[in-house]
């Protein structure tokens, strides 16, 4: 559709997919940051500090003042124990799963789903393990020769 010189509105398929205002976020930030508007905006930014529970390279979502300098997150309350907890929980989920993406294995792969808190159980964790390495082997070049 995007190859059509003549497409001169969005196709009505690419708004059944999610994320039906994420151009206009993309847009304010990037107009934000190139005026150096110095409004604020929930994006991702590096955590450096912003929660205490988190590394410092860990990625979070919050509200941020945008500048031509950058995101800079604007001061937010400790999380209660509960959410502390469950935020740890998912980032060292992420952290799992992005070494298992890059360096491969099925321990790797193991050890991310056992870290989710939706899953976190050995049993279900090998079961779906198995299941992801072998729909996606061929994504994989690590589990070619498996």
């Amino acid at each position: 559709m995007y190859a059509d010189p003549a497409l001169d509105r969005k196709p009505t398929l690419l708004g059944q997919r999610g994320g039906a205002y994420y151009s206009e976020a993309a847009v304010a930030l990037l107009a934000s940051l190139a005026g150096d508007r110095r409004d604020t905006q929930v994006v991702n930014v590096r955590n450096a500090g912003t929660f205490r529970t988190l590394p410092g390279n860990s990625v979070i979502e919050v509200p941020a003042v945008i500048s031509a300098a950058g995101a800079h997150p604007v001061p937010v309350a400790p999380l209660s124990p509960l959410l502390a907890g469950l935020v740890a929980h998912v980032s060292a989920y992420e952290e799992l799963a992005a070494g298992a993406a890059v360096h491969g294995g099925r321990n790797r792969v193991m050890a991310a789903l056992l870290a989710h808190p939706l899953v976190g159980q050995f049993d279900v964790a090998s079961k779906l393990a198995d299941r992801l390495i072998a729909e996606n082997t061929r994504h994989l070049p690590w589990a070619a020769g498996r």
